[in-house]
């Protein structure tokens, strides 16, 4: 193995897979991943969907311009779609009507396409629904993402250009000299022109230990659960989500749910779990919309979303001067913009413009945005 690259990615989950896929045919490209195998936080604990609206009017570029390739992927990458069909109905009682009325409001004017639905419609297509929920915003084009898929096409793509992955290998000391940075690993030594910082909710940690300034990318948890339900939800059900963001769910195989309180809260980095109180609420929040009975919880787990301070992606060098890339803040929508984000990003790295899609604006993504 080679100890000497021109780009050294830090995080091997999406991020770091998806900008190595794109950036390894130009460059020679150094993966390092800290757990015994890549994806195990954020990556590995996502409720896997794709949805235009989520995130917001500034996710939303980045998130249609991957559509096409999670859909109809190139013959390289996959031979079969990482996308299915799913749909995604907004629903809200009266605690959620402003909520809805943003929604609306936010991509009014934009490709995406919301329909409104009333009472009548909302039982036709959720039957549990309660009294109390009469509106709703349907968003045919949210699909279901294989992530497992995605993430092990990316990192296979990548080896095949020459990157290299290393596992077990978190960075311990980060030094810069004669235009090189020298990183010291629990795995060895190595050398690169370009550090990139792709290490999630890790993310300003790297920083600090390489000596540039930390952006206040904050770590959330967010908890997830495989539900049995009386009676058994149908397959067909879209991702049902709260305009109040008090939960969501979506169907699973055997008529089970995946449930989320849609909780966010503060914590380090770290290998999180889920809290007891936060299991209690996602229960609640479903028995609040529906008439569902939880018969038990099968599954529970959590994950980390980071975020910078104004919620929107850090893509580009630092003002340092010294080789520092960022590629962090994705939150929760880092995987239904990899393909658009990791191109945006290698363009960025590789000063080739010509990479990034049309309608997409560099600029509000840029690092020194946070500059005081």
């Amino acid at each position: 193995m080679s100890t000497a690259f021109d780009v050294a990615i830090v995080g091997a989950g999406m991020a770091g897979a998806s900008l190595a896929a794109e950036v390894a045919p130009h460059a020679r490209v150094l993966l390092l991943e800290a757990e015994d195998h890549p994806g195990y936080h954020s990556t590995g604990r996502s409720a896997a969907f794709w949805s235009e609206t989520y995130g917001g009017p500034g996710i939303q570029p980045l998130t249609t311009a991957s559509r096409e390739f999670l859909a109809n992927p190139p013959e390289h990458v996959s031979d079969r779609s990482f996308l299915s069909h799913r749909g995604c109905l907004h629903i809200a009682d009266a605690s959620g009507e402003v909520a809805l009325d943003r929604l609306l409001a936010d991509f009014d004017g934009s490709d995406v396409v919301l329909e409104p639905r009333d009472r009548a419609e909302l039982e036709a297509a959720l039957p549990q629904v309660r009294p109390g929920w009469d509106r709703g915003v349907y968003e045919p084009s949210c699909a279901d993402i294989d992530v497992a898929g995605l993430h092990a096409a990316y990192l296979r793509v990548a080896r095949r250009a020459g990157a290299e992955l290393v596992t077990d290998a978190r960075v311990e000391r980060a030094e810069r000299a004669a235009g090189q940075w020298r990183l010291e690993t629990r795995a060895g030594t190595f050398a690169a022109a370009v550090l990139v910082d792709a290490a999630g909710a890790w993310a300003d940690e790297v920083a600090a230990l390489a000596g540039e300034r930390p952006l206040g990318i904050q770590p959330y948890r967010r908890t997830l659960l495989q539900v049995e339900v009386d009676p058994p939800a149908p397959g067909d059900l879209p991702l049902v989500v709260d305009a109040a963001e008090r939960f969501y769910f979506k169907p699973e195989a055997g008529g089970r749910l995946w449930l989320s309180p849609h909780d966010e809260t503060a914590c380090d980095p770290c290998d999180c779990a889920p809290e007891e109180l936060d299991v209690a609420r996602a229960i609640a929040g479903l028995e609040l919309a529906t008439d569902w009975r939880v018969v038990r919880v099968e599954r529970r787990w959590a994950g980390l979303r980071s975020f910078a301070p104004d919620r929107l992606p850090v893509y580009g060098f630092s003002d340092s001067g010294r080789g520092f890339f960022w590629c962090a803040g994705q939150g929760g929508f880092g995987i239904q913009t990899a393909p658009a984000a990791a191109r945006l990003a290698a363009g960025l790295l590789l000063g080739r413009a010509d990479m990034s899609a049309p309608d997409i604006e560099p600029s509000r993504y840029r690092p020194d945005r946070f500059a005081s």
